[in-house]
Protein backbone atom coordinates (compact mmCIF):
# COMPACT_ATOMS: atom_id res chain seq x y z
CA UNK A 1 0.00 0.00 0.00
CA UNK A 2 1.42 3.12 -0.94
CA UNK A 3 1.91 5.85 1.78
CA UNK A 4 0.30 9.73 1.33
CA UNK A 5 0.84 11.31 4.49
CA UNK A 6 4.66 12.76 3.26
CA UNK A 7 5.35 14.69 0.16
CA UNK A 8 8.90 15.89 -1.58
CA UNK A 9 9.66 18.29 1.46
CA UNK A 10 9.03 15.82 4.20
CA UNK A 11 11.31 13.14 2.50
CA UNK A 12 14.33 15.70 2.22
CA UNK A 13 13.88 16.40 5.59
CA UNK A 14 13.84 13.23 6.36
CA UNK A 15 17.37 12.91 4.20
CA UNK A 16 18.76 15.62 6.35
CA UNK A 17 17.23 14.01 9.93
CA UNK A 18 19.43 10.74 9.37
CA UNK A 19 22.06 12.02 7.84
CA UNK A 20 22.09 14.25 11.68
CA UNK A 21 21.27 11.59 13.59
CA UNK A 22 24.56 9.19 12.18
CA UNK A 23 26.67 11.88 12.52
CA UNK A 24 25.58 13.42 15.86
CA UNK A 25 23.98 11.00 17.52
CA UNK A 26 24.91 7.24 16.80
CA UNK A 27 28.32 7.64 17.73
CA UNK A 28 27.60 9.10 21.02
CA UNK A 29 24.72 7.43 22.16
CA UNK A 30 25.95 4.95 24.42
CA UNK A 31 27.69 7.32 26.25
CA UNK A 32 24.53 9.29 26.48
CA UNK A 33 22.88 6.30 27.98
CA UNK A 34 25.69 5.72 30.61
CA UNK A 35 24.83 8.89 31.56
CA UNK A 36 21.18 8.38 31.98
CA UNK A 37 20.71 11.91 29.63
CA UNK A 38 21.53 13.73 26.58
CA UNK A 39 23.92 16.83 27.24
CA UNK A 40 22.54 20.44 26.97
CA UNK A 41 24.28 21.44 24.58
CA UNK A 42 23.12 18.91 21.81
CA UNK A 43 19.39 20.73 21.73
CA UNK A 44 21.97 23.81 20.29
CA UNK A 45 22.41 21.46 17.03
CA UNK A 46 18.82 20.64 16.86
CA UNK A 47 17.92 24.31 17.29
CA UNK A 48 20.27 24.76 14.57
CA UNK A 49 19.19 22.51 12.78
CA UNK A 50 15.87 24.31 13.04
CA UNK A 51 13.44 21.34 14.27
CA UNK A 52 12.47 23.77 17.30
CA UNK A 53 10.89 26.57 14.94
CA UNK A 54 9.23 24.41 12.51
CA UNK A 55 5.62 25.04 14.19
CA UNK A 56 6.28 28.68 15.13
CA UNK A 57 5.33 31.76 13.50
CA UNK A 58 8.36 33.39 11.21
CA UNK A 59 7.96 36.25 12.93
CA UNK A 60 9.38 34.87 15.84
CA UNK A 61 12.33 33.13 13.66
CA UNK A 62 10.58 29.69 12.84
CA UNK A 63 9.03 28.30 10.08
CA UNK A 64 5.77 28.88 10.15
CA UNK A 65 4.46 25.52 8.74
CA UNK A 66 1.59 24.69 10.81
CA UNK A 67 1.47 21.04 10.65
CA UNK A 68 3.06 17.86 12.70
CA UNK A 69 4.37 16.08 9.59
CA UNK A 70 7.87 17.31 10.18
CA UNK A 71 7.70 16.10 13.85
CA UNK A 72 6.37 12.62 12.38
CA UNK A 73 9.19 12.38 10.54
CA UNK A 74 11.48 12.79 13.44
CA UNK A 75 9.70 9.81 15.60
CA UNK A 76 9.49 7.62 12.37
CA UNK A 77 14.11 8.51 11.56
CA UNK A 78 14.96 8.35 15.83
CA UNK A 79 13.15 4.90 16.28
CA UNK A 80 14.65 3.20 13.25
CA UNK A 81 18.54 4.28 14.44
CA UNK A 82 17.21 3.06 18.10
CA UNK A 83 17.77 6.37 19.49
CA UNK A 84 16.20 9.09 21.09
CA UNK A 85 16.39 12.66 21.08
CA UNK A 86 16.82 13.35 25.27
CA UNK A 87 13.79 15.02 26.30
CA UNK A 88 13.86 17.96 23.91
CA UNK A 89 10.64 15.98 22.32
CA UNK A 90 8.60 17.73 25.02
CA UNK A 91 9.85 20.74 24.17
CA UNK A 92 8.06 20.98 20.50
CA UNK A 93 5.06 18.51 21.12
CA UNK A 94 4.50 19.62 24.54
CA UNK A 95 5.56 22.93 25.14
CA UNK A 96 4.91 24.79 21.89
CA UNK A 97 1.46 24.22 21.89
CA UNK A 98 0.21 25.73 25.12
CA UNK A 99 2.38 28.52 24.15
CA UNK A 100 0.91 29.05 20.78
CA UNK A 101 -2.73 28.46 21.74
CA UNK A 102 -2.39 30.80 25.20
CA UNK A 103 0.01 33.35 25.35
CA UNK A 104 -0.35 37.02 24.72
CA UNK A 105 0.96 38.65 22.25
CA UNK A 106 4.04 40.19 24.55
CA UNK A 107 4.59 36.50 26.03
CA UNK A 108 5.38 35.17 22.72
CA UNK A 109 7.83 37.68 21.98
CA UNK A 110 9.57 36.96 25.33
CA UNK A 111 9.10 33.28 24.56
CA UNK A 112 9.37 32.28 21.42
CA UNK A 113 12.48 33.30 20.06
CA UNK A 114 14.23 31.65 22.80
CA UNK A 115 12.23 28.27 22.39
CA UNK A 116 13.27 28.57 18.68
CA UNK A 117 17.08 29.13 19.40
CA UNK A 118 17.16 26.49 22.25
CA UNK A 119 18.42 28.99 24.75
CA UNK A 120 15.20 28.12 26.98
CA UNK A 121 14.09 24.55 26.85
CA UNK A 122 10.56 23.89 28.06
CA UNK A 123 8.88 20.98 30.15
CA UNK A 124 5.61 20.40 31.15
CA UNK A 125 4.88 19.49 35.09
CA UNK A 126 1.49 17.77 35.48
CA UNK A 127 2.08 15.12 37.68
CA UNK A 128 2.17 15.04 41.02
CA UNK A 129 3.43 11.90 43.79
CA UNK A 130 -0.03 10.74 44.38
CA UNK A 131 -2.31 12.35 41.51
CA UNK A 132 -0.86 10.25 38.81
CA UNK A 133 -4.07 10.40 35.91
CA UNK A 134 -6.06 12.12 38.39
CA UNK A 135 -5.27 15.73 37.86
CA UNK A 136 -7.87 17.09 39.42
CA UNK A 137 -6.48 15.96 42.76
CA UNK A 138 -3.22 17.82 42.50
CA UNK A 139 -2.05 19.65 45.82
CA UNK A 140 0.22 22.52 44.19
CA UNK A 141 -1.04 25.83 45.09
CA UNK A 142 -0.33 29.25 43.21
CA UNK A 143 -1.45 32.12 45.42
CA UNK A 144 -1.84 35.52 44.45
CA UNK A 145 -0.03 38.47 46.39
CA UNK A 146 -1.93 40.74 48.21
CA UNK A 147 -0.11 43.57 46.22
CA UNK A 148 -1.55 41.22 42.77
CA UNK A 149 1.87 41.74 41.22
CA UNK A 150 3.14 37.96 41.63
CA UNK A 151 1.85 34.45 42.62
CA UNK A 152 3.49 32.58 45.53
CA UNK A 153 3.51 28.86 44.00
CA UNK A 154 4.46 26.10 46.62
CA UNK A 155 4.19 22.09 45.86
CA UNK A 156 5.84 19.42 43.96
CA UNK A 157 5.85 17.28 40.88
CA UNK A 158 7.08 13.98 39.82
CA UNK A 159 8.18 12.04 36.62
CA UNK A 160 8.63 15.44 34.74
CA UNK A 161 10.51 14.75 31.10
CA UNK A 162 13.02 17.15 30.12
CA UNK A 163 12.86 18.78 33.86
CA UNK A 164 16.62 18.93 34.80
CA UNK A 165 17.68 20.57 31.37
CA UNK A 166 14.48 22.94 31.22
CA UNK A 167 14.84 26.47 31.43
CA UNK A 168 10.78 27.03 31.74
CA UNK A 169 8.50 24.70 33.18
CA UNK A 170 4.58 25.00 32.51
CA UNK A 171 3.66 23.86 35.60
CA UNK A 172 -0.27 23.20 36.34
CA UNK A 173 -1.32 24.64 39.83
CA UNK A 174 -3.73 25.39 42.16
CA UNK A 175 -5.34 28.89 42.32
CA UNK A 176 -8.75 27.72 43.66
CA UNK A 177 -10.66 25.69 45.51
CA UNK A 178 -11.91 22.77 43.29
CA UNK A 179 -16.14 23.45 43.21
CA UNK A 180 -18.88 21.16 44.45
CA UNK A 181 -20.23 21.08 41.32
CA UNK A 182 -16.77 20.85 39.15
CA UNK A 183 -13.39 19.41 41.33
CA UNK A 184 -11.49 20.24 38.65
CA UNK A 185 -12.28 23.74 38.66
CA UNK A 186 -9.18 26.34 40.04
CA UNK A 187 -6.06 25.39 38.44
CA UNK A 188 -4.39 27.56 36.12
CA UNK A 189 -0.61 27.06 34.19
CA UNK A 190 2.16 29.00 34.81
CA UNK A 191 5.09 29.52 32.73
CA UNK A 192 7.72 28.97 35.31
CA UNK A 193 11.46 30.34 35.32
CA UNK A 194 13.75 27.74 37.16
CA UNK A 195 16.00 30.02 38.11
CA UNK A 196 13.85 31.41 40.26
CA UNK A 197 14.58 31.48 44.24
CA UNK A 198 12.92 28.44 45.55
CA UNK A 199 12.46 26.44 42.75
CA UNK A 200 14.49 23.11 42.58
CA UNK A 201 15.27 19.86 41.17
CA UNK A 202 14.93 17.20 42.86
CA UNK A 203 16.29 13.34 41.80
CA UNK A 204 17.01 12.72 38.55
CA UNK A 205 14.87 9.42 38.69
CA UNK A 206 16.18 6.60 37.57
CA UNK A 207 14.08 4.85 34.74
CA UNK A 208 13.34 1.15 33.20
CA UNK A 209 13.93 2.89 29.80
CA UNK A 210 14.11 6.28 28.18
CA UNK A 211 17.47 6.25 29.44
CA UNK A 212 18.95 9.41 27.50
CA UNK A 213 15.71 11.57 28.40
CA UNK A 214 15.98 13.24 31.55
CA UNK A 215 13.17 13.18 33.94
CA UNK A 216 13.34 14.54 37.39
CA UNK A 217 11.43 15.42 40.63
CA UNK A 218 10.49 19.15 41.21
CA UNK A 219 9.79 20.79 43.88
CA UNK A 220 8.70 24.63 45.16
CA UNK A 221 9.00 26.61 48.11
CA UNK A 222 7.57 29.93 47.83
CA UNK A 223 8.62 30.49 44.60
CA UNK A 224 7.49 33.70 43.08
CA UNK A 225 5.92 33.67 39.39
CA UNK A 226 5.05 37.29 37.76
CA UNK A 227 1.58 37.63 37.26
CA UNK A 228 2.62 38.19 33.02
CA UNK A 229 4.19 34.71 33.18
CA UNK A 230 0.19 33.17 33.69
CA UNK A 231 -0.61 31.21 30.62
CA UNK A 232 -4.37 31.64 29.63
CA UNK A 233 -7.07 32.95 32.27
CA UNK A 234 -6.75 31.66 36.23
CA UNK A 235 -8.82 28.77 36.94
CA UNK A 236 -9.39 27.24 33.65
CA UNK A 237 -6.26 25.31 33.49
CA UNK A 238 -7.82 22.03 33.42
CA UNK A 239 -9.64 22.87 30.15
CA UNK A 240 -6.37 23.97 28.56
CA UNK A 241 -4.97 20.39 29.66
CA UNK A 242 -7.65 18.59 28.08
CA UNK A 243 -7.44 20.42 25.04
CA UNK A 244 -4.06 20.03 24.31
CA UNK A 245 -3.85 16.36 25.24
CA UNK A 246 -4.89 15.63 21.58
CA UNK A 247 -1.67 16.47 20.12
CA UNK A 248 0.07 14.56 23.30
CA UNK A 249 -1.34 11.64 22.91
CA UNK A 250 -1.09 11.72 18.72
CA UNK A 251 2.57 11.67 19.12
CA UNK A 252 2.69 9.05 21.36
CA UNK A 253 1.11 6.95 19.18
CA UNK A 254 2.84 7.82 16.11
CA UNK A 255 6.27 7.38 18.18
CA UNK A 256 4.35 3.82 19.06
CA UNK A 257 4.12 2.35 15.59
CA UNK A 258 7.83 3.88 14.74
CA UNK A 259 8.72 1.70 17.84
CA UNK A 260 7.25 -1.59 16.59
CA UNK A 261 8.32 -0.79 12.67
CA UNK A 262 11.84 -0.48 13.27
CA UNK A 263 11.69 -3.66 16.08
CA UNK A 264 10.81 -5.50 12.75
CA UNK A 265 13.92 -4.15 10.73
CA UNK A 266 16.42 -4.95 13.80
CA UNK A 267 14.37 -8.70 13.89
CA UNK A 268 14.76 -9.04 10.42
CA UNK A 269 18.40 -7.88 10.23
CA UNK A 270 19.33 -10.20 12.79
CA UNK A 271 17.39 -13.35 11.71
CA UNK A 272 19.01 -12.96 8.38
CA UNK A 273 22.31 -12.58 9.57
CA UNK A 274 22.36 -15.17 12.11
CA UNK A 275 22.80 -19.17 11.58
CA UNK A 276 21.95 -21.90 13.64
CA UNK A 277 21.69 -25.32 13.03
CA UNK A 278 23.75 -24.24 9.83
CA UNK A 279 20.95 -21.76 8.16
CA UNK A 280 20.61 -18.77 8.79
CA UNK A 281 17.34 -18.07 11.54
CA UNK A 282 15.10 -16.83 8.79
CA UNK A 283 15.32 -19.61 6.94
CA UNK A 284 12.99 -21.77 9.48
CA UNK A 285 9.20 -21.30 8.75
CA UNK A 286 8.18 -20.17 12.43
CA UNK A 287 10.84 -16.78 11.71
CA UNK A 288 8.78 -16.28 8.73
CA UNK A 289 5.54 -16.16 10.28
CA UNK A 290 6.19 -14.45 13.31
CA UNK A 291 7.70 -11.74 11.17
CA UNK A 292 4.86 -11.17 8.48
CA UNK A 293 2.31 -11.42 11.76
CA UNK A 294 4.63 -8.38 12.62
CA UNK A 295 4.63 -6.71 9.36
CA UNK A 296 0.90 -7.24 9.57
CA UNK A 297 0.51 -5.59 12.78
CA UNK A 298 2.85 -2.55 11.71
CA UNK A 299 0.53 -2.19 8.28
CA UNK A 300 -1.98 -1.81 10.70
CA UNK A 301 -0.77 0.52 13.42
CA UNK A 302 0.75 2.62 10.23
CA UNK A 303 -2.85 3.52 8.95
CA UNK A 304 -4.10 4.42 11.95
CA UNK A 305 -1.27 7.14 12.57
CA UNK A 306 -1.49 8.41 9.57
CA UNK A 307 -5.08 9.25 9.94
CA UNK A 308 -4.75 10.83 13.24
CA UNK A 309 -1.85 12.55 11.75
CA UNK A 310 -3.84 13.77 9.26
CA UNK A 311 -7.10 14.64 11.19
CA UNK A 312 -4.22 16.34 13.60
CA UNK A 313 -3.31 18.77 11.08
CA UNK A 314 -6.51 19.32 9.99
CA UNK A 315 -7.71 20.50 13.30
CA UNK A 316 -10.09 17.49 13.64
CA UNK A 317 -8.44 14.76 15.96
CA UNK A 318 -11.05 14.32 18.40
CA UNK A 319 -10.20 13.34 22.24
CA UNK A 320 -11.88 10.03 21.45
CA UNK A 321 -9.99 9.46 18.25
CA UNK A 322 -6.88 10.24 19.92
CA UNK A 323 -7.39 7.93 22.65
CA UNK A 324 -8.39 5.57 20.09
CA UNK A 325 -5.05 6.06 18.56
CA UNK A 326 -2.93 5.92 21.40
CA UNK A 327 -4.26 2.81 22.52
CA UNK A 328 -4.15 0.59 19.49
CA UNK A 329 -0.97 1.64 18.68
CA UNK A 330 0.69 1.34 21.83
CA UNK A 331 -0.52 -1.77 22.37
CA UNK A 332 0.48 -3.06 19.06
CA UNK A 333 3.83 -1.74 19.80
CA UNK A 334 3.65 -3.85 22.78
CA UNK A 335 3.25 -6.78 20.79
CA UNK A 336 5.72 -6.49 18.39
CA UNK A 337 8.75 -5.42 20.00
CA UNK A 338 8.41 -8.48 22.21
CA UNK A 339 7.56 -11.10 19.68
CA UNK A 340 10.74 -8.97 17.69
CA UNK A 341 12.77 -9.56 20.89
CA UNK A 342 12.10 -13.26 21.41
CA UNK A 343 13.31 -13.94 17.68
CA UNK A 344 16.90 -12.43 19.24
CA UNK A 345 17.27 -14.90 21.58
CA UNK A 346 19.38 -14.77 24.47
CA UNK A 347 21.01 -11.92 22.44
CA UNK A 348 17.65 -9.74 22.67
CA UNK A 349 18.44 -9.39 26.53
CA UNK A 350 21.47 -7.29 26.07
CA UNK A 351 21.36 -3.62 26.06
CA UNK A 352 24.06 -3.85 23.26
CA UNK A 353 20.99 -5.11 20.51
CA UNK A 354 18.47 -1.77 20.10
CA UNK A 355 15.92 -4.29 20.51
CA UNK A 356 16.45 -4.31 24.13
CA UNK A 357 16.71 -0.92 24.44
CA UNK A 358 13.42 -0.61 22.31
CA UNK A 359 11.71 -2.76 24.72
CA UNK A 360 12.45 -1.02 27.45
CA UNK A 361 11.91 2.34 25.90
CA UNK A 362 8.35 0.87 24.86
CA UNK A 363 6.67 -0.12 28.34
CA UNK A 364 5.99 3.68 28.85
CA UNK A 365 3.88 4.54 25.87
CA UNK A 366 0.93 3.04 27.46
CA UNK A 367 1.53 4.38 31.02
CA UNK A 368 2.40 7.80 29.86
CA UNK A 369 0.04 10.54 28.42
CA UNK A 370 -3.02 8.31 29.98
CA UNK A 371 -2.58 4.57 30.74
CA UNK A 372 -4.56 2.29 28.36
CA UNK A 373 -7.14 2.08 31.01
CA UNK A 374 -7.74 5.83 30.56
CA UNK A 375 -8.15 5.29 27.20
CA UNK A 376 -10.59 2.62 27.31
CA UNK A 377 -12.34 4.70 29.32
CA UNK A 378 -12.33 7.86 26.81
CA UNK A 379 -13.72 5.66 24.08
CA UNK A 380 -16.10 3.86 26.21
CA UNK A 381 -17.56 7.21 27.11
CA UNK A 382 -17.70 8.98 23.54
CA UNK A 383 -19.70 5.66 22.42
CA UNK A 384 -22.29 6.12 25.07
CA UNK A 385 -21.72 3.72 27.30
Amino acid sequence: MRRTVFNEDHEAFRETIRAFIEAEVVPVYDEWFAAGQAPREFYYKLAELGVFGIRVDEEYGGAGIDSYKFEAVMYEETARAGVQFGGSGVHVLLGLPYIKMLASDEQKKRFLPKFVSGEEMWALAMTEPGTGSDLAGMKTTAKLSEDGTHYVLNGSKTFITGGVHADRVIVCARTDAPSAEDRRHGISLFAVDTKAEGYSIGRKLDKLGLRTSDTAELAFVDVKVPVEDLLGEENKGFYYLGHNLASERWGIAFGAYAQAKAAVRFAQQYVTERTVFGKPVAAFQNTKFELAACQAEVDAAEAVADRALEALDAGELTPAEAASAKLFCTEVAHRVIDRCLQLHGGYGFMNEYPIARLYADNRVNRIYGGTSEIMKSIIAKDMGL
